[in-house]
């Protein structure tokens, strides 16, 4: 396979974007266990905010606060280091992930402001506004202004968006209501943890690189016309917790079982000879420890000698799909809709059933 070191559209004299910080991407997120250790205490009563509607008690992807019977505001914010080196390509990246959170409830985004933290005595001003560039390129196509934002001088390069937006509080889409009996189809292929760190290691091809930039760029549009679905359930995307974390938040939410057919699940080029050489990231061991105790394996899969399934399975996705929870009867018209919007990709992977708050993987 050729390899390529991603060239980047700025001066020979700038550093490679991801030589400059520790993690890419979502990869970058706390791990789940830790996490959730952070914020044991530090929550307030919802009660004490009748029209807070979406706050921390559950694993949502944005804050809802209802201003009135037919409007409610969202937002979100969503930043990371760089997962490529090409500063335009990081840039739109980071925007599109942001604003996943947004379609992720349903909702339709208003406007964004920009969050900037960059390393100014050590990359070229004109990589730099690269980055802003390509975050505004998103914020463009998804039709929103990009109305502001706050930028900081750090030691690692961060960039990404606070996301407004609406939803008629009757169609929101929470990611704890999912049903016994519900379909789970996944919005976009899996495997961008795994190309970012084949990246690293300069064995991702052109090709590889190019499909794995198209894929995190595509904004999760499908996530407002799925909002008015009265059989679309429960909704949230993919992103640093990997399927089965995002899965697992579903399952908790509803207190069911989740259970995941492996072989249905949709990947990038190359992701599977990758897995199989031991090319994952750290993140993906991380997200493992924190909720492996909550996951059954078919014997097949645990016996893997080269553990690539599992490493799939608890790869971060940057920028991931939606993962819908959706009545049986209108499984093929979420179908449809994903594919109008040019995601080919989407597939059912699995099923919620009643039983103990877990995922099953078959």
């Amino acid at each position: 396979m050729p390899t390529m070191n991603t060239p980047s559209k700025s001066s020979p004299a700038s550093p490679r974007l991801t030589s400059l910080s520790h993690g890419g991407g979502c990869g970058c997120k706390i791990a789940p266990g830790v996490l959730s250790a952070l914020l044991a205490n530090s929550s307030l009563p919802k009660q004490m905010y009748e029209h807070l509607l979406v706050g921390t008690e559950t694993a949502d992807d944005a804050a809802v606060y209802q201003i009135n019977e037919h409007q409610a505001i969202v937002a979100t914010t969503d930043f990371f280091m760089p997962i490529v080196d090409d500063p335009f390509d990081f840039g739109r990246i980071a925007a599109t992930n942001a604003l996943s959170d947004i379609y992720a409830m349903g909702a339709t985004p208003l406007f964004a402001l920009a969050i900037v933290g960059m390393p100014i005595n050590v990359l070229p001003h004109e990589v730099i506004a690269k980055i802003l560039e390509g975050g505004e390129s998103v914020c463009r196509d998804a039709g929103i202004p990009l109305a502001g934002g706050h930028s900081i001088d750090s030691v690692e390069p961060i960039y990404g968006l606070v996301g407004i937006g609406i939803v008629n509080p009757a169609q929101l889409k929470r990611n704890a209501s999912a049903q016994s009996g519900d379909v789970l189809i996944l919005g976009k292929p899996l495997g961008v943890g795994i190309l970012s760190a084949a990246l690293k290691k300069n064995l991702l091809d052109t090709a590889g690189y190019a499909a794995m930039v198209a894929a995190t760029t595509q904004l999760n549009r499908p996530g407002s016309a799925l909002a008015q679905l009265d059989g679309v359930h429960a909704l949230t995307d993919v992103t640093g917790f990997g399927l089965l974390g995002h899965t697992l938040e579903l399952a908790r939410g509803a207190g069911l079982t989740a259970e995941i057919d492996s072989t249905a699940l949709k990947l990038l080029p190359d992701v599977r000879d990758f897995a199989e050489q031991g090319v994952i990231t750290g993140a993906s061991g991380r997200n493992w420890q924190s909720y492996g105790s909550h996951i059954e394996l078919a014997p097949r899969i645990a016996q893997e000698g080269s553990g690539a399934t599992q490493g799939i399975l608890t790869d971060p996705q940057t920028s991931g799909g939606l993962l819908v929870a959706c009545a049986p009867e209108i499984a093929q018209q979420v179908l449809k809709l994903f594919d109008e919007q040019g995601f080919h990709d989407a597939a059912i992977v699995g099923h919620m059933a009643a039983g103990e708050a877990k995922v099953v993987v078959k």
